[in-house]
């Protein structure tokens, strides 16, 4: 590594936005969060939309600030955000409306829609994603079959952190890793699907270039430039899907672990240097996205801590606030193993009341419904935990070879007892740090791009030197392997439910 170096992260999730400054010094690096800000859907009339050019806003108020305290040189700003959602922009460069969120509704019925025209095996086949309603696909068809305007207009798609790029430096691209995202991208033609396109209708000319992850962009426009106070900074493309810049951050070494990048949805997979597509991985839906360094990250995306978030924000809205550490310390004191979930239940995925549908799906399975919000939080919580016990006995079987250490990176490692509930109910180690992976991961492979850095195992190990991990070792596991029994007997109520 050369001299000292400043990167700055713009990491935007589902909940809250911020911008992170990095500054990487020999073998140290130190992070200071420069502007924080809330970031939710607004609804308009009956659907779910990003007030992008709020965020805008914020990001900007977050440059104005890091040039103010820091002053006007900086070596790189790099953008990762959620996957699947995406702008269009017109003639003229003109941002045609409003983005919609993920969970809004109009993909309601559009994964049965598409397969009616593309059977489900030939986009499986052709892009290795696994189904989700809320993915690009789905989003954009739902577009078309309402003959949308919008759609008609545009001249461009571009995904969340190209929409922000774009904004920043007046390139229009998508970077290899959020790319992956929506189900229309192809891994072996390293291009998005015109077959797929064609054949549910799709614009394909409206795609953009695709290109690698650590990819400089351009630099920051002169009129932002002018407005917040920085000079001539260069705009990286890291992994701009947030999980593909926290598994960069992963302080792990050799090839027997997995991540779970753990906040709204916990994405638990492996790193590997080909797609894997075949009849099985359709079966267990696992997905193919991409990763740093030509990477590919094989993993299940499963509804996370969002069942809590949920839980949390309607018993906000009936009057009473709770924490996240006064919710967990409820759970931990509630009876184990009352109950037990499917986490990627279709009805979990949608904004609403979840501890009634938490009771309902108790119900509707033969289980006991939990009374108090500690049961449902600990419910929540063991089931997640029996969750990924299941994906990762189905990645040792697809890879062959025995995992025997999990990192848990992200918000969600700061939840001890899910920590430990996942040791003990996959029978591992469990590694749990760092909480700003994502922003870490974001800042190195800017470091990379930028020659600061020369390798991503320089990075890792430099990560593993400064981070503050926690191990848990597992406990209780025959509980557990009870528990996990009953967790595959619901499974197979869920499919008919």
């Amino acid at each position: 590594m050369s001299e000292s170096a400043r990167f700055l992260a713009f990491d935007l999730g589902a909940e809250s936005g911020r911008g992170v400054l990095g500054v990487l010094d020999k073998d140290k690096f130190e992070l200071h969060e420069i502007h924080r800000f809330a970031n939710g859907p607004v609804r308009v009339f009956d659907s779910l939309h990003w007030n992008v050019l709020k965020m805008l806003e914020e990001m900007k108020q977050a440059l104005e600030v890091c040039a103010r305290e820091y002053g006007p040189e900086l070596d790189g700003i790099g953008v990762d955000t959620w996957g699947v959602d995406f702008a269009l922009i017109g003639r003229d460069d003109t941002l045609l409306g409003y983005p919609y969120h993920y969970r809004d509704k109009r993909t309601d019925g559009m994964t049965e829609e598409a397969f009616r025209r593309v059977p489900r095996e030939e986009i499986f086949q052709r892009t290795g994603v696994q189904f989700m309603k809320l993915n690009t696909l789905y989003q954009m068809l739902s577009m078309s079959l309402s003959n949308s305007p919008l759609l008609e207009m545009a001249e461009t798609m571009l995904l969340m952190p190209d929409l922000f790029n774009f904004l920043f430096t007046g390139k229009k691209v998508s970077e290899f890793s959020i790319a992956t995202t929506t189900q229309l991208y192809d891994p072996r033609e390293r291009n998005w699907s015109k077959p797929l396109f064609d054949k549910l209708g799709l614009p394909y000319h409206i795609m953009p270039e695709i290109v690698p992850s650590g990819t400089g962009i351009g630099s920051l426009l002169p009129s932002i430039r002018e407005e917040v106070g920085l000079g001539e900074v260069p705009v990286i493309a890291p992994a701009c899907h947030d999980t593909g810049s926290a598994v960069a951050a992963v302080p792990a070494k050799g090839e027997d672990w997995l991540y779970i990048s753990s906040g709204t949805w916990s994405l638990i997979g492996v790193e590997i240097p080909e797609p894997i597509i075949t009849d099985r991985i359709l079966e267990y839906n696992f997905t193919n996205e991409g990763g740093v360094c030509d990477t590919i990250r094989f993993l299940k995306n499963i509804s996370g801590l969002w069942l809590i978030q949920e839980c949390r924000r309607t018993w906000e809205d009936a009057g009473e606030s709770l924490s996240y550490d006064k919710l967990t310390k409820m759970a931990a004191e509630a009876k184990p193993f009352v109950s037990i979930l499917e986490p990627n239940y279709e009805p979990f995925l949608s904004p609403g009341d979840m501890p009634t549908r938490v009771r309902q799906f108790c119900e509707k399975t033969g289980q006991p419904a939990p009374e108090t919000k500690g049961a449902v939080v600990r419910c929540a919580l063991e089931s997640l935990a029996l969750k990924y016990r299941w994906v990762l006995e189905r990645l040792e079987e697809i890879l062959g070879r025995r995992l025997n250490v999990i990192h848990i990176v992200g918000g969600g490692c700061q939840n001890k007892l899910l920590c430990q509930f996942a040791a003990d109910a996959t029978g591992r180690q469990v590694v749990a740090g760092p909480v700003e992976a994502t922003a870490i991961g974001n800042i190195m492979v800017q470091a990379l791009t930028m020659g600061y850095l020369d390798s991503l195992a320089q990075a890792r190990e430099l990560i593993r030197r400064a981070s503050d991990v926690i191990t848990y070792e597992p406990e209780s596991v025959s509980e557990w392997d009870n528990a996990y029994d009953r967790y595959l007997e619901v499974m197979e109520k869920t499919v008919d439910l």
